[in-house]
């Protein structure tokens, strides 16, 4: 089994989120949406410009990306670029997406009533 070489960069986020005290999951979870991005541009991250960071976010809206997976990367992508990479103004170049809420479901006055019969000792 090969081991994957990790970048100055890559070793710089880890090292960075390790003193945040930012767990495993967390830790893998940003270094994965950072691949996907660094994968997207051809290029390492940290040279991204604004309008890369909204090519990347057209691209994930058109591939059908959900709110919390899209949300979850623009979450390390501002990891990266604000205490990786020191580029605190790139943040502005990124939108979080709001999921879409659901309606509740809203029983009709017959489920009710069935609800109500079936449930034991309340004798109606």
């Amino acid at each position: 089994m090969t081991e994957e070489k990790v970048s100055p960069l890559r070793q710089r986020m880890i090292e960075d989120m390790r003193i945040r005290g930012m767990g495993d999951k967390a830790q893998n979870s940003h270094i994965r949406a950072i691949k996907d991005f660094a994968a997207f541009l051809a290029r390492s991250p940290d040279t991204a410009t604004p309008e890369d960071l909204r090519a990347y976010q057209l691209h994930m809206t058109e591939v059908g990306i959900t709110p919390p997976t899209f949300n979850a990367r623009i979450m390390a992508l501002r990891f990266l670029f604000g205490t990786t990479c020191k580029r605190e103004d790139m943040h502005q170049h990124m939108q979080f997406r709001r999921q879409p809420r659901r309606l509740p479901v809203v029983l009709s006055v017959q489920d009710v009533s069935a609800v109500l019969a079936a449930a034991p000792g309340l004798g109606f």
